[in-house]
């Protein structure tokens, strides 16, 4: 019982919890103030040389 209970929530609940986690991660990286951030992270290993 416990175990399609579960099922079930997995199915319907946690799918749409991950879909729109997956698309909150992509708005916020498309975001129009994100390239500058980006561009400083992607230089950070390039810092100590």
């Amino acid at each position: 019982m416990e175990y399609n209970l579960m099922r079930e929530f997995a199915d319907s609940c946690g799918l749409l919890a991950m879909v729109l986690f997956f698309a909150g991660c992509v708005a916020f990286a498309l975001r129009p103030g994100g390239r500058s951030q980006a561009d400083e992270a992607a230089h950070i290993p390039f810092k100590d040389d």
